[in-house]
């Protein structure tokens, strides 16, 4: 369940914004080559991030959202950005495992170039298309570097162009979206699977509601396009105190149990048994990551 709860989106093409992104309080920022940048600013941005990538050392925890390989810029933003202090690529508009694999392959490539373990870097598919959607099981499971998966749900983002359907802060239209992300991901042993941007900035309430929503289902963080997201963000995507305590009655209830030879004992009228308080232990597990900002996922 570790992983980053929060992940900030920064423009490549801006400096001012990287300067201030740290201090945001994300848990991880992604550096942005696709949508924010113009096309004319994409090889300035492309030199901005090698130079962040390369003063980050291990400070921060770095995504670089990379274009589409239908682009053409794909080859070009990878040879800037795969060097020490990167830790995943963010690849927009994935539709295919044949996609993630080629990936692999070109990241592979400039690791060794770069004289990096391989696997260092990870890949993030973000599936923002109805076929990338159908295909998620195949594109989790397409290469190892794959530990999280985002779900494309903005407003009016890509995916609601595709399907068409009408976007509310409820969330009701995209529920088997992503569910069947969700359970895709998790069929292909990927632990971390993230909600998309809530574009309304200055809509607590609704990004509240929204968080709280894929939170239920299972998701374990959410990207944002403002700092003043990362709050709502950071606290909602990590165990309440209310089941931490639970949790943590659960656990040593069973060990007691277990200790009087029973595998079998009741917290609150509950019946606990090994499946729940393998449950425990790994929402103990998710909130120690996330109190050190998720960074369990490296």
């Amino acid at each position: 369940m570790s992983g980053p709860r929060s992940l900030l989106f920064v423009p490549g093409n801006r400096e001012d914004m990287l300067g201030k992104a740290p201090r945001s309080g994300a848990d991880a920022l992604i550096l942005d080559l696709e949508d924010s940048v113009p096309v004319a600013e994409k090889a300035r941005a492309r030199d901005i991030a090698h130079d962040y990538i390369g003063l980050n050392g291990s400070r921060h925890v770095l995504y670089v959202r990379v274009n589409a390989i239908s682009t053409g810029w794909l080859e070009a933003d990878l040879e800037a950005i795969v060097r020490p202090g990167l830790a995943a690529v963010r690849l927009a508009m994935t539709d295919s495992a044949a996609t993630v694999r080629e990936v692999d392959r070109l990241i592979g490539e400039r690791e060794a170039r770069a004289g990096m373990p391989p696997g260092s870097v990870r890949i993030c598919p973000s599936l923002e298309t109805a076929r990338g959607v159908w295909n998620a099981h195949e594109i989790c499971a397409a290469s190892p570097r794959v530990n999280a998966v985002s779900c494309g749900t903005a407003q009016d983002g890509d995916l609601q162009a595709d399907l068409g359907y009408q976007w509310s802060p409820e969330g009701t239209e995209v529920l088997y979206v992503r569910s069947r992300v969700l359970l895709a991901a998790k069929a292909a042993g990927v632990a971390h699977v993230l909600d998309g941007t809530y574009a309304r900035i200055r809509d607590e309430d609704g990004l509240r509601q929204c968080c709280e929503t894929v939170r239920r289902l299972g998701y374990r963080g959410k990207s944002c396009i403002h700092p003043a997201q990362v709050p709502v963000v950071n606290g909602i995507f990590m165990p309440t105190a209310r089941e931490l305590d639970y949790y943590r009655r659960v656990i040593e209830a069973f060990d007691a149990a277990v200790a009087r030879g029973s595998a079998a004992t009741t917290v609150d009228g509950t019946m606990v048994d090994y499946a729940m308080v393998d449950t425990a232990r790994r929402v103990m597990a998710w909130a120690e990551s996330a109190a050190r900002g998720g960074r369990g996922h490296e």
